[in-house]
């Protein structure tokens, strides 16, 4: 449950190219904030990732729908 609260506070940390394609979450900056809320790092190490992985197929396949 914590590594999802981390989840829904790294909506403006996404890294997108010049394109606007979206390629990711700022991973220093996810790991800061994490400890910053006393989430283990190596957990959000281990789970954050495939996270990451949905969230950009997700969120560029709605820009692609959008964009047409």
């Amino acid at each position: 449950m914590q590594i999802w609260d981390l989840v829904t506070r790294l909506g403006g940390q996404m890294r997108i190219t010049a394109a606007g394609t979206i390629i990711g979450w700022d991973f220093g900056t996810a790991l800061a904030m994490a400890g910053a809320l006393g989430i283990d790092p190596a957990s959000v190490a281990e789970i954050l990732p495939a996270i990451e992985a949905v969230m950009v197929r997700a969120l560029n396949e709605q820009r692609e729908i959008r964009d047409g």
